[in-house]
């Protein structure tokens, strides 16, 4: 509780021989205690609320950075998201008949683009993987057939349908495959 001017002029300190009886002196004393004790709890109190709202503070920043990049995050794999359909065209392009009649030149070019998108999303952090001879996981892949008539060991990948992508451990979409039982 805050004194108002009023209230601190009602404290005067006057010299000893002026102050009367020791009853005087005493009471003054327990009144300037009181008033002490007084203006240490009001201290303590604005104290604790500023403390608490400086740690508030902090929080709600972290908070609203853990958001953002969370956020960030999402707009990019929805980003990814929205590209991988444009390299499986590519992908399965380049497998068809028609790609071995396709000029030479062209075919470099096509090629070249496919590499530059890879590349910008491996700066990004996203892996393309998954190709034949790798160990079946299926953490990663998505064993789309099983297989005897292909060469390869068992458990192994003998043909990629569809690549997949991952950020860092995050798998954004399994490998379509063929594994040999």
């Amino acid at each position: 509780m805050k004194k108002t001017p009023e209230e601190l002029e009602d404290v005067h300190l006057e010299p000893e021989d002026e102050l009367g009886s020791m009853g005087a002196a005493q009471a003054k004393l327990k009144k300037l205690k009181d008033e002490l004790e007084s203006v240490k709890k009001e201290r303590q109190e604005y104290l604790d609320g500023w403390q608490r709202a400086k740690a508030d503070a902090v929080n709600a920043k972290k908070e609203a950075d853990a958001s953002g990049k969370r956020t960030g995050e999402l707009l990019r794999e929805a980003l990814i998201h929205d590209i991988i359909p444009a390299l499986d065209s590519f992908d399965m392009a380049m497998q068809g008949e028609a790609w071995g009649q396709v000029a030479d030149g062209w075919r470099s070019g096509m090629e070249l683009v496919l590499e530059q998108l890879i590349g910008a999303l491996r700066t990004h952090g996203i892996e393309r993987y998954s190709k034949p001879g790798d160990s079946y996981d299926p953490a990663l892949h998505d064993a789309v057939q099983e297989v005897d008539d292909m060469p390869g060991k068992s458990g192994e990948v003998v043909r990629v349908l569809r690549a997949g992508y991952r950020s860092r451990e995050r798998v954004l979409r399994p490998a379509q495959v063929m594994v040999k039982k």
